[in-house]
């Protein structure tokens, strides 16, 4: 195959076969991250047939993490988040602890060094954006208070995990050997150099950055709107690596956070929109060539645990946490079920991991496997929690001894 066809035939492949399996996904009432981590699976190193180019996939899929990531930035709203932070703060966050120990002790318990084995319990702590707000609209629910608390509930977990792909490579220099204060210097110059940059973004990029998008405005063309806010993500995103040592991934979300709050944050994030979903799902297609299959036969022990950590685990705290707080029956169950799933930050994590040389890539492929099969499950989760999250008013009217039907009370 000659190089210089590699990015165009990598492009098609990754495009067209998430587009017919993204598809059949929906058709089958599955979220289209199934057939999109799929078809990163067929054209994978560990399926027969073509193989994509695995270098430029991973150049792809880093731009996809930017674009995912200054959306979050974009979608960011404290004021939905101040509605709910009675429970979906500290919900976050035990339900985070509580997911992260379990993982971490499911780790141990398969051979694990303490540092991977905590990183593999965070990376399946954090629900995926995408799969929880299609269930959520799905019901029609955005707007009721289960909706409302889940979407902060994950507003939460997606700060969390933000701060964790800080943390990470830091991790990385601790199991290292280095002695204690080799290490915190290295933790006390990483985090110095990212609060300077998030000063530098708060001081001098909240004013510049929205008086740029207006100013870009003025010219009334959508294709330049489009493109400056392409390039104040992707060059912020730039910023934050080159100059300040922080990751693409935090100077993208850094970046959408500032022009949220301005003027025009809800054009940027319209116009965004449509090239962020296209890479998004060459991020997914990429994540699903690093997965091998075979993990499912050889470890298949491992990936029940981790499923059922993801799964029930995630999910009784969450009704455990929600109950605490007295939240109605239903509004607990939709939460729990929201909940009962990884995706996406999952992935970055478990990436960061291996490249820092935290984790090794079998834990990488229990992490994607237990991914694809809970997201897979998440719709009848979600049957599962309809059906348990009815009141006793709510329940069909039963019948009397004599056969008949006995009305319901008005």
């Amino acid at each position: 195959m000659p190089h210089d066809d590699s990015l165009i035939l990598t492009l098609v492949a990754g495009f067209v076969l998430a587009f017919v399996l993204g598809m059949l996904a929906n058709r089958l009432k599955l979220s289209p991250l199934v057939g999109y981590l799929l078809a990163g699976v067929a054209v994978g190193p560990f399926t027969p047939g073509w193989v994509a180019d695995a270098s430029l996939a991973a150049q792809l899929a880093e731009i996809g993490v930017i674009l995912l990531m200054f959306g979050v930035g974009l979608h960011f709203s404290p004021a939905d988040l101040m509605k709910v932070r009675r429970v979906a703060a500290p919900g976050a966050v035990v339900q985070i602890a509580v997911a992260t120990a379990l993982g971490w002790g499911a780790g141990r318990l398969l051979g694990f060094s303490n540092g991977e084995a905590a990183l593999f319990g965070l990376t399946l702590s954090v629900a995926s954006t995408v799969v929880l707000l299609r269930a959520i609209e799905e019901r029609r629910a955005l707007k009721t208070e289960a909706g409302q608390t889940a979407v902060g509930w994950l507003i939460v977990e997606d700060l969390v995990m933000v701060v964790a792909l800080v943390l990470v490579p830091l991790l990385a220099v601790s199991q290292a050997g280095a002695s204690a204060s080799d290490v915190a210097l290295s933790i006390g110059s990483t985090l110095l150099q990212i609060a300077i940059f998030i000063a530098f973004m708060m001081i001098v990029g909240s004013r510049v950055l929205p008086w740029l998008l207006i100013r870009i405005a003025h010219t009334k063309s959508r294709e330049l709107f489009t493109l400056g806010v392409l390039a104040i993500a992707l060059g912020i995103a730039y910023l934050a690596y080159a100059v300040f040592g922080a990751s693409f991934a935090l100077g993208a979300f850094v970046a959408g956070v500032v022009l949220s709050s301005s003027p025009l944050g809800h054009n940027a994030a319209e116009r965004s929109l449509p090239l962020r979903d296209a890479f998004a799902v060459l991020f997914f297609v990429s994540v699903g060539m690093l997965f091998d299959p075979s993990v499912l036969v050889e470890r298949p022990l491992a990936v029940i645990a981790v499923v059922l950590i993801v799964v029930v685990g995630k999910s009784a705290a969450a009704l455990a946490i929600t109950s605490l707080f007295k939240l109605d029956r239903r509004s607990s169950f939709t939460i729990a079920a929201s909940l009962a799933q990884i995706g996406e930050f999952s992935f970055i994590l478990a990436g960061v991991g291996v490249s820092v040389g935290i984790m090794a890539r079998d834990t990488h492929d229990l992490v994607l496997a237990g991914a694809l099969i809970s997201i897979l499950a998440n719709p009848f989760v979600f049957r599962l929690a309809d059906r348990l999250g009815r009141s006793k008013d709510q329940e069909p009217p039963a019948d009397d001894p004599a056969g008949r039907r006995v009305p319901a009370p008005p």
